[in-house]
């Protein structure tokens, strides 16, 4: 198993970068391996990637997800990964993204790579990518500000991300 850990300032409010990194439909626009990303529930995605030539389709499951403070996630079946990003206010107008993803390599371009730094690499220069396109951005794209804690869903009073049918109420 594979360790990448890191973090990035962003000059926005914390709310700003917790808000749009909920819009997961939104990281094929900042990280680069990233071709779709599919909400199907509150807390499961699907998954279009592409690295070494490679393209691999995968669910994840949101395990926890706390507004303005934490999300959390694995993967459903394989690739194994596993990560969160952690928010921490630095001031008003500025936050700390901490993240950490640990995975296993499979296949020869992603051992290679993993050998050869390009995934921790990548993994950084992403995060940078949305730093860069909050920033330019100035606002985010949506929100879901609901809570995940242990499989348990508790969405936020009214607010529903886009496009994701039959979103549960309750």
């Amino acid at each position: 198993m594979s360790v990448i850990e890191g973090s990035v300032d962003v000059d926005v409010p914390v709310r700003m970068a917790y808000d749009q990194w909920t819009q997961f439909e939104c990281f094929p626009r900042f990280m680069s391996g990233v071709r779709r990303v599919d909400r199907s529930h509150s807390s499961m995605t699907h998954w279009v990637t592409r690295f070494g030539g490679v393209t691999r389709e995968f669910d994840a499951e949101i395990t926890e997800q706390q507004p303005d403070e934490r999300v959390v996630w694995r993967t459903v079946g394989r690739p194994r990964l596993a990560g969160s990003v952690h928010f921490r206010s630095l001031a008003e107008t500025s936050c700390r993204l901490t993240f950490r993803i640990e995975f296993a390599p499979r296949g020869a371009a992603e051992r290679a790579g993993d050998a050869l730094g390009l995934v921790r690499r990548r993994v950084h220069q992403d995060l940078r990518h949305f730093k860069e396109y909050i920033e330019g951005q100035g606002r985010a794209t949506g929100q879901w500000r609901g809570t995940i804690s242990g499989g348990h869903v508790k969405p936020d009073s009214d607010r529903l991300p886009p496009n994701v049918p039959n979103w549960p109420t309750g």
